[in-house]
């Protein structure tokens, strides 16, 4: 028997032929090497079929590029086998997208990670390569967690990074880019980065730099201050906050007289936070012209004139002439000149009294909220602890605002120059007072994991808001915070407010349900992160 041969099919040709002999009908348009007839459509599916494969796995030769250098090595040591495993799961979890105040139980994952990262950074741990990708990911989404990200990352994450344009952010917020900046000894290497390198590397050498030696850093920004751009100049002037000492006042008397107006105010910000820098004299001088004691009276009472005009000379020193919208003029300069005068200024002018005694003093003409709140921002200004406790007041005050605080916002800055122990107790006391309903701006500035006082006064609060009746949303922000903050150690104290409680007739419906399921997750929350922390073997 005869076998008949199968049909050749044509040579490949272009796509485009095939997709028009297809359309048009082997008939009207026959595949190149093929003779017309009934052998036509078959060889013109083989050369479609042939083409499909080579457009797929085809690769025009080209030249070989050149192959990446090598991953650095990273000598910090490897993370234990649990808290490995532990971070894989806190990566995959992601926050549910489902709507309501519902949470349930189960803790959130992914808020547990910056604490997690805090711990194995203190440990000095190594991040295990294959997690790279995902804890790059994470630090893409969320800003907060960059520093403590790449700082557990180490050089390898900023390896791949250069690699893949979705981890860019890694370069940008890594000083150098995840060059080696040159030592201060280095100064041929240090001269050429400035002068030649990119924005951004000039800002991470300038602040490497000044943490190291900051007489250096200031010598080399002046070497070029007078060329660079103003928007440049407000950046690097900034990088001097880092070390400010009384060796800086001449660089930055000399920005006083800088062309723009954002320079003036950096540079007269930076020498106000110099008590007895030339510029605080002369405020303090201004200052004092505007505010007195009145001792005819009984109680004394502090008299207040406003300056009733912004000369030269108050616009060199960083006053800003136009107040914002809704504001006067002269209670604008007023307030400037004295949050920039040091504090040390009013004991001498009201009579030799503390700073307790100055803030009790009356104020005439309504000018009270206006000089404690210039006080408030000059506390905060030169970290001086014991204004901002006169300006905070007893937490157990009946006014939650404080005798100088015009707002939470400000009693919240003022806490931050007092060290973490008497803020804790300072909050646990407005807490035991006032409730949770303002203190979680307070809150926040405590430090973690919040101490034992501290932490009671919160569970106390949240119980007499459940007993009460009323939904736990209204808590959920403190409830959050209380998840990440507060002491493992307490999760026994909060055993017995796991059961749903008898609800008053009063209650909100339902109302015991979730709050049982609000402490139940918290409690599960404080159990994990003992055991985070066991996993990085910290204490």
């Amino acid at each position: 028997m005869t076998r008949t041969p199968a049909p050749q099919a044509p040579p490949s040709g272009d796509w485009e032929e095939l997709v028009t002999s297809a359309l048009l009908g082997t008939q009207r348009r026959t595949p190149r090497g093929c003779e017309p007839g009934r052998d036509a459509p078959a060889a013109l599916l083989d050369a479609a079929a042939v083409e499909t494969v080579r457009r797929r796995a085809g690769l025009t030769p080209a030249r070989a590029a050149r192959r990446p250098e090598p991953a650095p090595d990273d000598d910090r040591p490897p993370l234990p086998a649990a808290a490995a495993r532990r971070l894989t799961m806190l990566l995959a979890d992601r926050p549910g997208t489902a709507g309501g105040g519902r949470r349930g139980t189960a803790p959130d994952l992914m808020e547990l990670l910056p604490q997690w990262l805090a711990t194995a950074n203190a440990r000095g741990f190594a991040a295990p390569p294959e997690v790279l990708p995902a804890l790059l990911d994470a630090a893409r989404g969320r800003t907060d967690l960059r520093p403590a990200a790449l700082a557990f990352a180490g050089p390898r994450a900023l390896w791949l990074a250069r690699l893949n344009p979705d981890w860019r952010f890694a370069l940008r917020a890594t000083p150098g880019g995840g060059t080696t900046l040159p030592g201060p000894e280095a100064t041929g290497q240090v001269r050429r980065l400035w002068q030649e390198g990119l924005f951004a590397e000039r800002v991470a050498l300038l602040a490497s730099l000044r943490s190291r030696d900051p007489a250096a850093a200031r010598e080399l920004l002046a070497s070029t201050w007078a060329t660079e751009r103003a928007e440049d100049r407000l950046m690097f002037l900034d990088s001097l906050r880092t070390g400010l000492t009384p060796a800086d006042e001449p660089f930055l008397e000399q920005a006083l007289a800088d062309r723009s107006r954002n320079v003036r105010a950096t540079a007269a910000e930076l020498l106000s936070a110099l008590p007895d820098s030339a510029l605080a004299a002369r405020m303090a001088a201004r200052a004092l012209t505007c505010v007195s004691l009145d001792r005819a009276q009984d109680p004394p009472v502090i008299t207040v004139e406003a300056p009733h005009e912004c000369d030269a000379g108050m616009e060199r020193d960083g006053i800003v002439p136009k107040p914002p919208a809704g504001r006067g003029e002269r209670s604008w300069w007023f307030g400037q000149l004295v949050e920039t005068a040091p504090l040390g200024t009013w004991p001498a002018r009201l009579g030799g009294r503390t700073p307790e005694e100055i803030v009790a003093l009356p104020v005439t003409d309504d000018w009270q909220g206006e000089l404690h709140a210039a006080w408030c921002r000059a506390a905060v200004r030169q970290r001086n602890a014991a204004w901002a406790r006169a300006l905070l007041g007893a937490p157990t005050a009946p006014e939650a605002g404080g005798p100088g605080a015009v707002s939470l916002a400000e009693r919240a800055k003022l806490l931050g120059t007092l060290d973490g122990g008497e803020r804790a107790e300072w909050v646990a006391g407005f807490i035991a007072t006032h409730g949770l309903s303002e203190a979680f701006q307070l809150l926040g500035m405590c430090g973690v994991p919040w101490a034992p006082p501290l932490g009671r006064a919160v569970v106390d609060a949240l119980n007499i808001a459940r007993d009460a009746g009323s939904y736990p949303w209204s808590f959920s922000g403190v409830m959050g915070l209380a998840e990440r903050c507060l002491d493992p150690c307490e999760a026994g104290r909060l055993d017995g407010l796991l059961a749903v409680p008898d609800e008053p007739e009063d209650a909100s419906p339902g109302a015991g349900g979730y709050w049982a399921e609000a402490f139940q997750r918290l409690v599960t929350t404080l159990r994990l992160r003992a055991v985070m922390a066991e996993e990085l073997g910290a204490a």
